[in-house]
């Protein structure tokens, strides 16, 4: 059987509820989105050339499935005991992020992730900031979190 797919142009795509999203963040990260109107979505996210934290946050109905391509994160949460949680993430690694629990990551400088969001199946302003969160984190430098990491293999 011959393999010969038939491209679908952005105005197929977006009548059936896609749309490609591309955003310089305030970080310097580069986002690079596809996104559903059901709130489910693909993100490449390619960091800035200085290490640097995203912005702390939470969601009601999605859960995030983050993998580190290239580089090094550290993911942070707020466990469900209340307590902050730091994991260094490399290469290859990577980390679920279920509903309702506030999270953030630090991408080192040029480090590539891909995040895929799912299930919940709801609007797509499933966002909500984590002011908690962004307090700890926030204050925590590189080289602190590659202190933090010495000894973590």
């Amino acid at each position: 059987m011959l393999y010969n797919p038939k491209k679908i142009s952005f105005e197929e795509a977006y009548s059936s509820g896609i749309e490609v999203n591309f955003e310089l963040m305030d970080n310097g990260e580069k986002r690079y989105r596809l996104v559903s109107s059901d709130g489910t979505s693909y993100c490449r996210t390619v960091g800035s050339e200085v290490g640097s934290w995203q912005n702390s946050h939470y969601h009601k109905a999605v859960s995030e499935f983050y993998v580190v391509q290239s580089g090094w994160i550290v993911y942070a949460e707020i466990d469900l005991n209340g307590e902050t949680e730091l994991r260094f993430l490399r290469e290859g690694e990577s980390v679920i992020v279920n509903p309702f629990v506030h999270h953030n990551i630090f991408m080192s400088s040029n480090a590539v992730t891909h995040t895929i969001k799912y299930g919940g199946y709801g609007p797509n302003n499933d966002w909500f900031s984590s002011k908690e969160l962004d307090i700890f984190t926030k204050k925590l430098s590189e080289k602190d979190l590659l202190e933090l990491s010495k000894g973590k293999t």
